[in-house]
């Protein structure tokens, strides 16, 4: 949308400041953009580390768990797996990245950390299994928080790399050539004046004359 103006020099005075606000807007927009880029690319190389991770060891538990089921009847790990050994919550807050809201998810475990049958009917697979899954939910919680906190900051990205293509090639080119054209404006009234001005002068001349 173009900008409507009227050729005066307050108007061109307005055009002006708004001209300087755009800029300085700009600027702020693009240190923004540069430094939400900076922070969603640490973000995504721990996604990367901690997705790793997770898989790592979420193969290791299933083969430890595939073994212990094969070593053991199905009825026997139902029974040894049917109570938990511990309970634990997710504390969910928020937190800020930049001006961008991002979550915080804490994982909170609670009782205590040993396994949740006797050692007697069960194999070491068993217990590796059930190690390695409860060291996953840590991993998975934080895994989500960072996953979710790259979505929000590349959304973020898009909405500033927006703004700063509207101001620096929109707006910021409008209000150049507006300035341009009434300063252009102005200065032909000018000298259509100052032309009557002197023509006015001579005719009084000569008619003094």
């Amino acid at each position: 949308m173009a900008i409507s103006y009227k050729p005066t020099r307050m108007e061109m005075s307005r055009l002006k400041k708004r001209l300087v606000t755009a800029t300085r807007g700009h600027k702020l927009m693009k240190d923004k953009r540069d430094e939400t880029v900076r922070r969603f690319i640490t973000f995504v190389r721990r996604n990367g580390e901690l997705r790793e991770r997770v898989e790592k060891l979420m193969g290791e538990a299933m083969a430890s768990f595939v073994l212990a089921k094969a070593a053991m009847s199905t009825a026997a790990v139902e029974e040894a797996l049917i109570v938990p050994a511990a309970s634990a919550k997710v504390e969910v807050g928020s937190g800020k990245v930049l001006s961008t809201e991002v979550p915080r998810l804490t994982y909170v475990p609670s009782g205590s950390r040993s396994l949740p049958y006797g050692a007697l009917g069960t194999g070491s697979e068993l217990d590796s299994a059930v190690v390695k899954f409860a060291e996953l939910m840590p991993l998975l919680i934080e895994l989500a928080e960072v996953e979710k906190t790259c979505n929000l900051l590349a959304d973020e990205i898009e909405k500033t790399r927006r703004r700063v293509n509207a101001l620096e090639y929109v707006m910021i080119p409008q209000l150049e050539t507006a300035i341009h054209d009434i300063s252009m404006k102005l200065d032909e009234n000018e000298r259509g004046n100052l032309t009557r001005l002197m023509k006015t002068k001579d005719m009084l001349k000569a008619k003094e004359e």
